[in-house]
């Protein structure tokens, strides 16, 4: 059975959402599930905007077919041919024996990397600027390469003002019922699932997002109708300063994410130590997370989020902690830049990971360590406390600053 919603008059979404699914990418857990974004718009000519993943197809294609109500379909736009998105080609075409493929150059390099199916006059190949008229609709598509693959465009209808944005202003989760960010509490429920998503699938592309930003500063626009997630169509400003501020590297606020691992508690100790005295000098909403049982990907949009970061890790192997390697390691994949890090190490015999971490941080543009660098051996004692509370006082005169 179909379930739609409308967006305008002639505009429909005619996606899904898949809870069944535990990781995204088989690789960033999502315990709410993920959407699947797809748009149908019906005029002279009719035009689906994007496919979906072969897990929610059969849904797509009852979707498509009673939006349709009949009608033949006239064009697929394919703005990411990720295949998340691109995986009910094949059907659409099969379904539809007149439909066009609409894309760029790189759109059909891919598709012939990951199908075979016949594409003989079947496409329409488009570049920047150019134009798609199906009667009142008037389709205008943009190029914005790396948001965050190669081929990715933007497709913009002129006459009621849609953004049909590909993977950019999407978020983690499945919707449920409520489509629109009208019909959301988007501060409460959605946006650590859209920080993590921007961190983790787009933030490596910073550059690129700028230069999209830039593009689509010139369009007006009524509505932002991502891949995933929610559906934009009031206070846009808010969600395209979000990823203003991502782009650029700018921590989202000024607060502390303390991020640690700990063999036997005695690291952990010393940041509970830490950040009890930040609390008692007023810091507030301190975050605090255990790397060794908290997803990469979940401290990656931390640190878009948080201007100052305390790491602390043991010494292992004459090495730094595997787990907080990991996480540096992303960091530096993702060009993170310009935040403020507090470092302490733990060692029994030989600490050498705050050394090690500094100079994993010195491969990052605009990170800057506060000192002292605070070094355990095995356990904290009173001999520790000093720089401890020393390094709590650059991180309060930081924030202050």
């Amino acid at each position: 059975m179909y379930c739609t919603r409308k967006l305008t008059e002639q505009v429909w979404w005619v996606g899904g959402s898949d809870r069944r699914l535990a990781l995204f990418e088989n690789l960033f857990p999502i315990t709410r599930g993920v959407s699947y974004n797809s748009y149908l718009i019906l005029d002279e000519q009719t035009a689906v905007v994007d496919t979906v993943d072969s897990s929610i197809s059969r849904q797509f294609l009852e979707n498509v077919l009673h939006t349709l109500d009949g009608r033949p379909l006239d064009y697929l736009v394919i703005n990411h041919m990720e295949p998340d998105h691109c995986a009910s080609i094949e059907t659409l075409l099969l379904r539809f024996p007149t439909l066009k493929l609409v894309g760029n150059a790189k759109t059909f390099a891919f598709m012939g990397q990951f199908y075979d199916f016949p594409l003989d006059g079947r496409t329409v190949t488009v570049k920047e600027g150019d134009t798609l008229s199906l009667g009142g609709h008037t389709l205008q598509f943009h190029m914005t390469p790396m948001v965050h693959w190669p081929e990715v465009m933007m497709t913009y209808e002129s006459s009621e003002k849609l953004l049909f944005s590909a993977d950019a202003f999407g978020s983690f989760g499945a919707t449920g019922g409520n489509l629109f960010n009208d019909e959301l509490n988007f501060d409460r429920d959605w946006l650590d699932d859209a920080r993590r998503y921007y961190g983790n699938i787009v933030g490596k592309y910073g550059l690129q997002v700028q230069a999209a930003l830039k593009k689509l500063s010139g369009l007006d626009i009524a509505m932002i109708c991502p891949l995933h997630g929610p559906i934009w169509r009031s206070n846009l400003d808010y969600l395209l300063n979000k990823y203003d501020k991502w782009s650029r590297y700018e921590p989202e606020e000024r607060a502390v994410a303390v991020l640690y691992a700990s063999m036997y508690g005695d690291t952990e100790n010393a940041v509970n130590l830490l950040a009890a005295g930040l609390a008692d000098s007023g810091v507030k909403n301190i975050a605090m997370h255990d790397i060794s049982s908290t997803h990469v990907s979940t401290l990656i949009s931390e640190v878009f989020r948080c201007s100052h970061l305390v790491l602390a890790a043991p010494t292992y192997n004459n090495g730094v902690y595997p787990a907080m390697a990991t996480f540096l390691h992303d960091m530096k994949a993702l060009g993170l830049q310009n935040r403020t890090v507090a470092l302490v190490e733990n060692g029994s015999w030989a600490p050498v990971s705050g050394k090690l971490m500094r100079e994993m941080l010195g491969e990052l543009k605009g990170f800057q360590v506060l000192e002292p660098v605070v070094s355990l051996k095995s356990a904290l004692k009173d001999s520790s406390l000093e720089p401890l509370f020393q390094l709590r006082d650059r991180i309060l005169d930081s924030l202050n600053g």
